[in-house]
């Protein structure tokens, strides 16, 4: 296999799985396993699989509530990252982050957020501080198109500048905030202008096209690695609603079958087998990358809830006496009003 070969080769794996993840994580939902009813898919997003493959071992990053793709192709294990989905006590946080609050610091993972653009600043944090330490280590925030339009990320890119931070804003622009498309929320999408109005390195890349997404990120890491912090918006387009249970009627059918026309993971496929690589091979992996994700959605669903007496723990400082549950007190109470 040819040197590009094996680079679009493993960049086709890490976004299979992640396509295979997120088709569980749906499943889950249909099951009624899930542990919450907001779960937001990154299907059409799988590009994003470039830049997570150019960040190096040490780095961190910060994702949005469309984060499950962006952590299964950081190496998260899948039938951990559905346990978390599914609230289940061998999840990632223990079942009690689920769908928008994962986190995980032995992969970089500095956590996702439910907050529109809440996560940005965190990543100019952690930059800020491996700078002070002179740690060779870059911190990528993922955020949506939503955040564009949020006042922290313009406070976060003017101090990433000033400052020359190990940091990079990784916009993933699916075309919706929940139901608005972006011409309606943003009279000027030329995002890559607004990052450079500050100082940064700024860039749109087709989010389709995941070796230049790849390529493009390597260059971005790279100067953000040495004080030049920079800012990527990647074009791609949500294949589903804003949420699972989200049908998007305020799309219409044609712009739907466009937007899905340019899957990435077609895009890859083609560009492999048009490479010399064989359909049957890549069948085979597809396969096993099923295989994989069906198994971890059933140990996922047949994992153990989270006891009660645990719903306290990781929330208080160790040395804090543990709230006592409503149940138990009125339980209490009730108790002592039968004697």
């Amino acid at each position: 296999m040819s040197t590009d070969n094996r680079l679009l080769h493993a960049l086709y794996r890490d976004m299979r799985r992640i396509r295979s993840l997120e088709e569980r994580v749906s499943e889950l939902f249909v099951r009624s396993e899930s542990a919450g009813s907001m779960l937001h898919l990154s299907i059409g997003e799988e590009g994003i699989a470039g830049v997570v493959h150019a960040m190096e071992r040490q780095d961190s990053f910060t994702t949005h509530h469309r984060g499950h793709g962006i952590f299964v192709a950081r190496g998260a294990e899948p039938a951990r990252m559905l346990a978390e989905i599914a609230g289940k006590a061998n999840g990632y946080c223990r079942g009690k982050g689920g769908s928008m609050h994962i986190a995980d610091m032995g992969l970089g993972h500095l956590g996702a957020n439910a907050i529109v653009g809440g996560g940005i600043a965190h990543a100019v944090g952690a930059a800020l501080a491996y700078k002070r330490k002179k740690q060779p280590r870059v911190s990528v925030a993922f955020f949506g198109d939503g955040a564009m339009q949020q006042g922290i990320l313009y406070e976060s890119m003017n101090l990433a500048a000033l400052w020359s931070l190990p940091v990079v804003f990784a916009c993933i622009n699916n075309q919706y905030g929940m139901g608005t498309r972006v011409d309606r929320a943003a009279a000027n999408l030329a995002f890559d202008d607004r990052a450079r109005a500050f100082g940064l390195d700024g860039v749109i890349v087709d989010g389709a096209d995941v070796e230049l997404v790849h390529e493009t990120a390597e260059r971005v890491l790279s100067n953000a690695r040495q004080g030049k912090p920079g800012f990527m918006s990647l074009t791609c387009y949500r294949f589903y609603g804003h949420a699972r249970m989200d049908k998007s009627p305020y799309r219409d059918e044609a712009e739907e079958a466009a937007g899905r026309a340019r899957d990435p993971l077609k895009k890859a496929r083609d560009k492999l087998i048009a490479r010399g690589a064989k359909a049957a091979e890549l069948d085979a992996l597809d396969a096993e990358i099923a295989a994989e994700m069906d198994a971890a959605l059933e140990a996922a669903v047949n994992s153990s809830l989270p006891s009660v007496d645990s719903m306290f723990e990781d929330v208080f400082a160790p040395d804090q006496p543990k709230p006592v549950p409503v149940r138990t007190r009125l339980n209490a109470i009730l108790s002592e009003a039968a004697k």
